[in-house]
């Protein structure tokens, strides 16, 4: 089987509703994204085309990265958000560099294990490379073992830095970064 590579185009927003919604039903959601399924299937309409629009094909802020299976199915994706510096991030941390930020990771489960992943991370970083990034990060559950194994096999390293979870969980989410070479 071969899959198409390529960035989200902005009316193809009801099958990244779709995905999403898929990915928030995922064994490990709870560990791998900051929303439940509940909160991802109230939101309406206009927020899933704004979120794809966003980071659509063309975009310079962001990039939304999917794998399209033979027949057209949307079957992985990630996304690629750019933080300037001297912003603040998603947990109030300071930003100190410009630099990259991969969210959104998933595969639909009948198609992990054949590469997708690694194409889908190829391309994400040869987008942030091309906009003269010289860091991509992402953040990731403690106790997300699966994901934590891939990250490192794609040259990501912990930078220490962690991030502690609100609630009763306890938990926490580590920094992994991947420096251009």
């Amino acid at each position: 089987m071969s899959y198409l590579i390529r960035s989200v185009r902005a009316e193809e927003w009801p099958a990244v509703r779709e995905l999403r919604l898929l990915a928030l039903r995922d064994p490990v959601a709870h560990l791998a994204f900051l929303e439940t399924y509940e909160q991802g299937l109230a939101r309406p309409d206009t927020f899933w085309q704004e979120r794809t629009a966003g980071a659509a094909e063309g975009s310079d802020r962001a990039q939304q990265i999917v794998a399209e299976g033979p027949d057209g199915e949307l079957v992985g994706t990630l996304t690629v958000l750019i933080e300037e510096a001297g912003t603040k991030d998603w947990a109030g941390f300071p930003v100190e560099q410009r630099q990259g930020h991969v969210v959104g990771v998933f595969v639909r489960p009948e198609y992990r294990g054949i590469g997708l992943t690694e194409v889908l991370f190829d391309a994400g970083l040869e987008w942030a490379w091309s906009r003269g990034l010289e860091r991509v990060r992402l953040i990731v559950h403690e106790d997300n073992g699966r994901a934590r194994t891939f990250y490192g096999r794609a040259g990501f390293v912990p930078s220490g830095v962690v991030v502690p979870l609100g609630g009763d969980s306890g938990g926490r989410e580590l920094e992994y970064v991947l420096e251009r070479t």
